[in-house]
């Protein structure tokens, strides 16, 4: 990993470390500066997904924060994406802020509260249109896939 990388992912560690995470984000793991597992709740009364838990994963690259790290929901015994209109049952995410709209001003926190707040805001708990396609035909790696971003109401 680069030294850019490393410093800059050391910084986020230390910040939450000393400041913590908001409400509904825990970081699970932080071994290594490759790879972080942060678990997000969706906060309030009136969500769909009130009591639950998912693992999200970031996998960071030589290249961060120019580039966005690879973000997906873990899909594994312990946890399951959630049932949400962008989330694929594999963990892939089709949200611009992971594709055209990354800003190396964002960082990891950023990315789980944005992921909290998609699903805050989604009223169906659906599957994305083609999710059973895209989980046979996708790259191990969501960022090698060409998303077409056009509904940010949910």
């Amino acid at each position: 990993m680069s030294g850019l990388s490393t410093k800059r992912l050391m910084k986020e560690l230390a910040d939450i470390q000393s400041k913590g995470t908001p409400e509904g984000i825990i970081l699970l793991s932080a071994d290594s500066m490759e790879e972080w597992v942060f678990l997000i709740s969706v906060l309030g009364e009136e969500t769909i997904y009130k009591g639950e838990t998912f693992a999200l994963r970031m996998k960071f690259g030589n290249r961060y924060p120019i580039d966005v790290p690879e973000v997906t929901f873990l899909a594994n015994e312990q946890y399951q994406p959630p049932l949400h209109p962008h989330v694929y049952s594999n963990g892939h995410i089709c949200a611009s802020i992971l594709g055209n709209e990354w800003s190396p001003v964002l960082n990891a926190v950023a990315i789980c509260i944005t992921m909290q707040s998609m699903l805050a805001s989604n009223k169906k708990k659906e599957r994305p249109e083609g999710n059973d396609r895209y989980v046979r035909t996708a790259p191990s790696n969501p960022k090698l896939t060409r998303w077409h971003y056009d509904d940010d109401t949910v």
